[in-house]
């Protein structure tokens, strides 16, 4: 397939700019499918579309770090990973970029009826937190919720290979509504306010959106990539049948670590969530 040929594991772990700008277009082509081919269903056609897009390269570069695991000898199975968890982050980037740009480019009524679902999705978000609260029951609610997410990413990966990439692109185009979002409902307050122009508000704002959510969303969507990763590498295991081998055991332990790093980090987004981002905004 045409999507399939453009990068390879190795070269797309080597190229984060291109794996970007892939992300971005993989998201774009979606939208605009979506839209015209099945507009009433579009809020989830066009997730579906991008995740779909990227499951091949998914699934190589999965097999591309679970024979890490069988060939690597007296190494940090972490670090060898690295530069796989960073291909994931920086092709959910792209996505996010891509659905945040579409949302705010797009005349209003438009992405109101595109990000339809991912709009009333974050509206339910926000009404699950408001009301009187302690902040230690806040992060245990949002710790316990984002560890279900943890556990779908583990699962659709185990299940379905390379499908925790809809998972992701899911929490993508939810980034990317909300942050587009802010940008509109806060751009000519900080505008009037600062005396910008148009493009200098955009600019403005814009940062302040990405800020918002990056403070705790990067460690956050870390945490899910780090989690399908682990549950991608499992399922590759157990499909070349090496379970019952000293492979297998290796592979295990190095599962094992991924999920142990994807728990700890999740708490740590947890506490940037409730600490942090709320003092800053």
């Amino acid at each position: 397939m045409v999507l399939e040929s453009i990068l390879s594991p190795p070269r797309a772990e080597r190229h984060p700019l291109a794996v970007f700008i892939l992300g971005f277009a993989y998201a774009t082509l979606a939208i605009f499918l979506s839209m015209w081919i099945f507009e009433e269903q579009s809020s989830m056609v066009m997730v579906f579309l991008s995740a779909m897009a990227a499951v091949p390269l998914m699934y190589h570069l999965l097999r591309f770090e679970e024979n890490k695991d069988l060939v690597v000898e007296g190494q940090s199975m972490l670090r060898e990973h690295a530069p796989a968890l960073f291909f994931y982050l920086v092709l959910f980037s792209g996505m996010a970029v891509a659905f945040s740009f579409w949302y705010l480019a797009l005349p209003s009524d438009v992405a109101s009826g595109l990000f339809r679902v991912q709009t009333q999705t974050i509206s339910n978000l926000n009404q699950q937190v408001t009301g009187k609260i302690t902040q230690t029951a806040l992060l245990s609610k949002i710790f316990l919720n984002n560890i279900k997410v943890l556990i779908f990413c583990i699962l659709f990966s185990f299940l379905y290979g390379a499908g925790a990439i809809f998972i992701l692109t899911w929490n993508a185009s939810v980034i990317g509504a909300a942050a587009g979002n802010f940008v509109r409902s806060h751009m000519a307050k900080y505008a009037g306010v600062a005396g910008f122009g148009k493009v200098a508000a955009y600019l403005y704002v814009g940062s302040l959106s990405i800020l918002r959510y990056a403070i705790h969303g990067i460690p956050e969507i870390f945490a899910y990539i780090i989690a399908a990763m682990a549950g991608g590498i499992l399922s590759i295991a157990i499909v070349k049948h090496d379970f019952g081998t000293g492979k297998f055991e290796k592979v295990l332990l190095d599962v094992s670590d991924l999920l142990l790093l994807a728990v700890l980090v999740l708490f740590i987004a947890a506490m940037l969530e409730v600490f942090v981002t709320p003092a800053l905004f």
